[in-house]
């Protein structure tokens, strides 16, 4: 019996696809804790390209049975595309795809508010997914969960609820058009009918699963720095996708973890808005956007591009608890010269002691950075730790060790053959 946890170790966008799909060929099940359709994984096999936006990434794995637990917030609309287009990519979903009645939806309205909000000065860079007022709504105790469908005359009337306060702000606040009830209601009983077979008692589902001796992999999206307590907030995401966030969205006690894995990026990239001490907004920067095709699965939106932030991993490696660790995208540096890695901030000369969550202090940090050569050299078709040229050894050792942690899977390149494991 194995349940792992998957973390992002940055600002998400670490590849946590692709390596949930290498790890899921050694699990029985994957399973999605928080977040919503705003993430982007994706995946390569061969010349196939697969972008999974909330189911888990373990789908593309013939007999993984995959689970959306009651931590993330679904998107019928995205939910129903993403499930039709795998489908007719030739890709088993009905059977294999399991969803907690306890996860909340994302209304119509919730989408409209948050464009609506993003519109304004406030801004903190979401994707206008609807997820962030979703959130809201679930600790307003006034959402709407998939529950919620089995009664129409019911859900209706939360809709209608709900609907009055909503289009009273999108009309009067946001000067944008109120919405219609009834199409709202109709659109949602439709949604029932189609994923009444996927509907499965969450926490008994996994738990029976761990006492028959099962493999379990736990899979969040975002990263731990976008953490909504633990991250650099208010440019965080709405929910908790460090590893503890994995009990409470899935049922699962923590005695039942046995692994905590992280995923971290050979550099650092933020998309959105927020602090960002070691961006590049030069030309090395947009060489690394360029090289690593930076630019977010969900949204096209470019990526923000920067030295690797050995402090930062380090704080989440201490908040998530994981020793051994996926680096990926390292033949991204295949081309540079000489790399630099941040070990630490300073203020006004005083080295700091802990990373600081609070933006504004963030904000105001200066990088300490170390210099190590670059390898100059294509690693494209590195198959094993004794191809790493030297300065790629070093690299890796250096930077793991500094952020505390252990490198296990070496990925150098999107497609799955791209990848192999540290001796």
């Amino acid at each position: 019996m194995s349940v792992t946890v998957v973390v992002g170790s940055q600002w998400g966008d670490e590849g946590k696809g692709k390596i949930v799909d290498i790890l899921s060929e050694h699990f029985d099940v994957v399973a999605r804790y928080q977040g919503g359709a705003n993430a982007g994984h994706t995946i390569e096999i061969g010349d196939e390209q697969f972008v999974l936006h909330l189911i888990p990434s373990g789908i593309v794995r013939e007999g993984v049975e995959c689970v959306i637990g009651n931590g993330a917030v679904i998107d019928p609309v995205a939910l129903l595309d993403e499930m039709r287009t795998l489908e007719e990519r030739g890709i088993t979903v009905k059977g294999r795809l399991f969803i907690s009645p306890n996860a909340h939806l994302i209304m119509p309205y919730h989408k409209a508010l948050d464009a609506a909000s993003e519109s304004t000065t406030r801004k903190v860079g979401t994707t206008g997914r609807g997820i962030g007022p979703c959130y809201i709504d679930k600790y307003a105790r006034r959402g709407i969960r998939i529950v919620d469908l089995l009664n129409r005359d019911a859900l209706a009337e939360k809709i209608r609820r709900n609907l009055d306060e909503k289009n009273t702000l999108l009309t009067k606040v946001y000067d944008a058009e109120e919405l219609d009830v009834e199409a709202m209601v109709a659109q949602y009983a439709e949604f029932d009918e189609t994923i009444d077979e996927c509907i499965r008692d969450v926490p008994l589902y996994l738990n029976k699963a761990i006492d028959e001796g099962k493999s379990l992999l736990l899979e969040g999206a975002q990263g731990a720095l976008l953490d909504v307590d633990f991250g650099t907030y208010p440019f965080v995401t709405s929910s908790n996708p460090i590893a503890g966030g994995a009990c409470v969205g899935l049922g699962v006690s923590p005695k039942r973890i046995t692994d905590v894995y992280g995923i971290v990026k050979a550099y650092t990239t933020r998309v959105g808005l927020g602090p960002f001490p070691t961006q590049l907004e030069d030309e090395t920067g947009e060489r690394l956007r360029q090289a690593g095709r930076e630019f977010g699965a969900t949204t096209g939106r470019p990526r923000r591009c920067g030295w690797f932030d050995a402090f930062a991993v380090r704080y989440a490696q201490m908040i998530n608890g994981f020793d051994r660790v996926a680096l990926t995208k390292l033949d991204v540096l295949d081309e540079f010269d000489e790399l630099k890695v941040c070990v630490g901030y300073e203020v006004r000369g005083k080295r700091l002691r802990a990373f600081p969550t609070d933006s504004d202090r963030l904000d105001r940090v200066k990088p300490i950075y170390e210099t190590l050569p670059g390898w100059k050299s294509d690693s494209a078709n590195i198959t094993s730790t004794d191809e790493m040229p030297s300065e790629m050894k070093s690299y890796v050792d250096f930077i793991c060790k500094e952020a505390n942690v252990t490198p296990d899977i070496i990925s150098l390149g999107p497609k799955r053959s791209q990848t192999f494991r540290m001796k």
